[in-house]
C-alpha cells in the first residue's frame, strides 16, 4: 500500500531555498531536479515515473494497489483562491495511474479540491472512467465517507474507507455535509470520530471483508506519533471492523505498529512527487520511498508479515535504494517504531522486514 502527487501503494518543506508555492510553471520542478541530479528525458511513457516500481509490482503481484492520490485531475483554472499551494495533472496523463494498475485512489487530503468543486469532479469522472475506485471524496457526505469496494476473485472483498483530519490542512470549507460535496472529513481523532467511523464501517461491512482505513493526518515534517493519534487507531482496531490503518501526510515515513496483529503505517512518506529539486528539510531523507506489502490471514485478517521494499527517486523516476540507503531507512524505522514493540531490519535482498511482539 503507499505523498505528493502519488502516496503509498498497497506509497513542503517548512522554509527551503525555493518554497512550492513559488512555484508557477511545473517545468520548474523539472530544472530543479536536473540541477539536482542531471538530465530527465523528455516525452517518456507513463511509466517512466513508477521506474523499478513496476517490476517489484510484476514480482509480488499484490491482490490490491492502493494509493493516495494528492492531486486533483482537472483542466480547470479556477484554483482555491487563498490556499497558496495548488496541485493539478492533466486528465489525458491518467495512463501515468493505470499503468501501475492502480485500483484505488484514497481522495480525503488537502490537495484534491484544489480547483474548486469543478476540478474535484472532473478528478472523479476521470478516476471512474479509467476503472479506479474512489474512497474519500464525493457529491455528498454519505458518498465521501463510503468506502471503495475491491473484489478479489475468490478471496472476498476490500474495503477502503478514507478521511482526512484537520491537522493535515484540509480546510474545513472542504468538508462534504448532508448537501455539499466534498472530502470525509473529521476535525479531532477523539472518541466520538471514532465512533461514528466505526459506526459506518458496519454499515457497509459483509463477513470476511478486509477493511483498511486511509487517512490523512499530521503536518509534512517530523517522526513524532501524537498519542491521539495512537488512540484513534486502537479505538478502530479494538472494534473488530478494521484490519490495517494507513496514514499519510508527512514526506518521509515514520514508525509504524502492530497493534493486536494489525498494522498502523502512522506514515508512510511519499513514494512519487516532484519536488526533487526543493530544499530544506535534507535530513529527512525524503527522496526515499517506501512500498508497503502487508499479508493478512485469509480467515482472522491478522498479520501475517510485512515486507517493505525501499526505491529512490532521481530523476523522476524510482530506482533501487542502495543497500547503505536501505540499511538507513531500517535504522530509522527500528528507531521510531521500537517503542511500539515493532522492529524493522533490513533482509539480504535488501528489503525490509518487520517483526512485532505477538
Amino acid at each position: 500500500m503507499t505523498g505528493r502527487g502519488i502516496d503509498q501503494i498497497l506509497g513542503c518543506p517548512s522554509e527551503p531555498e525555493l518554497h512550492e508555492s513559488c512555484v508557477r510553471d511545473a517545468r520548474s520542478y523539472v530544472a530543479l531536479a536536473e540541477d539536482r541530479n542531471g538530465p530527465i528525458p523528455r516525452a517518456v511513457s507513463p511509466g517512466y515515473i513508477w521506474g523499478v516500481a513496476l517490476d517489484v509490482l510484476g514480482e509480488l503481484v499484490p491482490d490490491a494497489r492502493i494509493v493516495n492520490l494528492e492531486t486533483s485531475i482537472t483542466e480547470s483554472d479556477a484554483w482555491w483562491v487563498g490556499k497558496g499551494i495548488n496541485y493539478r495533472m492533466h486528465p489525458e496523463n491518467i495512463a501515468a495511474l493505470t499503468v501501475a494498475g492502480i485500483d484505488c485512489c484514497s481522495l480525503a487530503n488537502n490537495h484534491v479540491l484544489d480547483y474548486g468543486v469543478s476540478g474535484r469532479e472532473e478528478t472523479l469522472d476521470s478516476l471512474r472512467a479509467a476503472g479506479i475506485a474512489i474512497a474519500g471524496a464525493g457529491r455528498d457526505f454519505a458518498e465521501a465517507r463510503a468506502p471503495a469496494v475491491i473484489g478479489l476473485q475468490d478471496k472476498g472483498r476490500i474495503l477502503v474507507f478514507a478521511l482526512g483530519e484537520a491537522s493535515s490542512g484540509i480546510p474545513e470549507a472542504w468538508e462534504a455535509t448532508g448537501t455539499r460535496p466534498g472530502v470525509s472529513f473529521i476535525p479531532d481523532l477523539a472518541n466520538e470520530s471514532v465512533r461514528d467511523l466505526v459506526a459506518t464501517i458496519a454499515g457497509h461491512r459483509q463477513e470476511g471483508d478486509l477493511v483498511i482505513v486511509s487517512i490523512h493526518w499530521g503536518g509534512n515534517w517530523g517522526y513524532e506519533i501524537p498519542e491521539s493519534q495512537r488512540q484513534f487507531a486502537h479505538g478502530l482496531i479494538d472494534s473488530g471492523l478494521v484490519d490495517c490503518i494507513c496514514g499519510h501526510s508527512s514526506h518521509h515515513a515514520k514508525g509504524l505498529e502492530i497493534y493486536s496483529g494489525r498494522p498502523v503505517l502512522y506514515g508512510c512518506g511519499d513514494l512519487i512527487n516532484d519536488y526533487e529539486g526543493i530544499s530544506g528539510q535534507e535530513h529527512f531523507r525524503a527522496e526515499l520511498g517506501l512500498m508497503y506489502f502487508p499479508r493478512f490471514d485469509s480467515a482472522e485478517h491478522a498479520l501475517v508479515d510485512l515486507e517493505i521494499v525501499p526505491a529512490i527517486r532521481r530523476r523522476f523516476t524510482l530506482e533501487h535504494a542502495s543497500a547503505a540507503d536501505a540499511a538507513w531507512l531500517a535504522r530509522v524505522l527500528d528507531r521510531e517504531s521500537e517503542p511500539f514493540g515493532t522492529r524493522v531490519a533490513v533482509s539480504p535482498d535488501g528489503r525490509l522486514r518487520v517483526t512485532w511482539q505477538q
